[in-house]
């Protein structure tokens, strides 16, 4: 059956989704490869890093199914690099395998490839579209995106909390607001950031250790605001004494495409006062505190007035078990891929 170049990138887009854990620093990126008589033949997605990127494990897929590349189509969410990194450039092997036509979701910022990669392909020879699903490449490459335009880890603030915005009772309790569904997606969410930051207070009051469970994942650098107590669980950590921008930065020179921040209150408050965080990710439970005296999500100065109330753009609302995650993008985070 021929199929469209859309149909083809939805095929890379969900390719990409199912390593989005494993690629970090590396995009998480996928191929799709279209036979020369309109046949998807081959997906492909990036390896973990050292290995291959997705655009040459479609090829050799391809290879497998078909023999021979020549002729075909590659559809790939992101720009083919051109650069010897860990790997050799994916224009190299794009080029010997035949291919004569590359449609690519969006281009890539990183200062070494940075529109290099499609025209090493054109030079080639090569028909480069750009463009097709850009919307949906940039939702899903979001982190990286912003990570290599800025140089600062894309910054995810998840909040756990009753329908009626507390997130701790007046005696300070606060454990299992949201249920064990909603919970593992919160960990879900810690797979696929490189770090998780809490305040030293949280240390103190629930020695967390801030590990990925429920699901198979790489435990992300642990990094807390203040210094954590000897014995602590969150320990081996990054203590952060300076400013919350330079923390950026070193993380952002770390490697560190997506920051959690996971709390408490005040810090929460810290990133979301100086406008630092990105997306927020909220747990609501169908459960009510009924007063006004439970401990609030966000501990920053409440808006003096109407005109001043923090206004993002919902994302995506869905039931996760009893509860609701909703994902909220900040104002400054709404350009494509930024």
């Amino acid at each position: 059956m021929t199929i469209d170049d859309t149909t083809a990138m939805s095929a890379a887009l969900e390719a990409a989704a199912v390593v989005r854990a494993s690629t970090s620093p590396n995009p998480w990126v996928g191929a799709a490869i279209v036979s020369s008589d309109g046949e998807l033949v081959a997906v492909g997605s990036t390896e973990p890093p050292g290995g291959r990127h997705a655009e040459v494990v479609a090829l050799d897929a391809a290879r497998d199914a078909l023999g021979s590349t020549s002729g075909s189509t590659l559809v790939c969410t992101l720009e083919p690099c051109s650069h010897h990194g860990r790997t050799p450039p994916c224009t190299d092997a794009i080029i010997a395998a035949g291919v004569t036509r590359v449609v690519v979701g969006v281009t890539d910022p990183d200062p070494s490839v940075a529109g290099s990669g499609i025209d090493a392909l054109r030079a080639a020879g090569i028909e480069v579209e750009v463009g097709v699903l850009a919307d949906d490449v940039d939702a899903q490459l979001a982190a990286y995106l912003h990570h290599r335009r800025t140089g600062r880890p894309y910054v995810i603030c998840k909040l756990a909390m009753s329908l009626d915005g507390g997130i701790a009772a007046p005696d300070g309790t606060s454990q299992w607001i949201t249920g064990e569904d909603a919970r593992r997606d919160a960990h879900r969410l810690r797979a696929e950031s490189d770090a998780i930051l809490v305040g030293a207070g949280t240390v103190r009051a629930d020695d967390p250790a801030l590990t990925v469970r429920h699901l198979v994942g790489s435990d992300p650098l642990r990094v807390v605001l203040g210094t954590a107590p000897p014995g602590s669980k969150v320990h081996p950590c990054l203590e952060w004494q300076g400013t919350i921008d330079d923390l950026l930065d070193e993380l952002g020179r770390r490697d560190v495409v997506q920051l959690m921040v996971e709390g408490g209150a005040g810090v929460v408050g810290s990133f979301h006062a100086a406008g630092l965080v990105d997306r927020y990710v909220l747990y609501v439970a169908p459960a009510l505190f009924g007063g006004s005296d439970a401990k609030a999500a966000i501990g920053s100065p409440t808006a003096a007035t109407i005109t001043d109330i923090w206004r993002g753009r919902f994302d995506t609302i869905e039931r996760v078990g009893d509860d609701v995650r909703i994902e909220l993008i900040a104002r400054h985070a709404q350009k494509a891929g930024s």
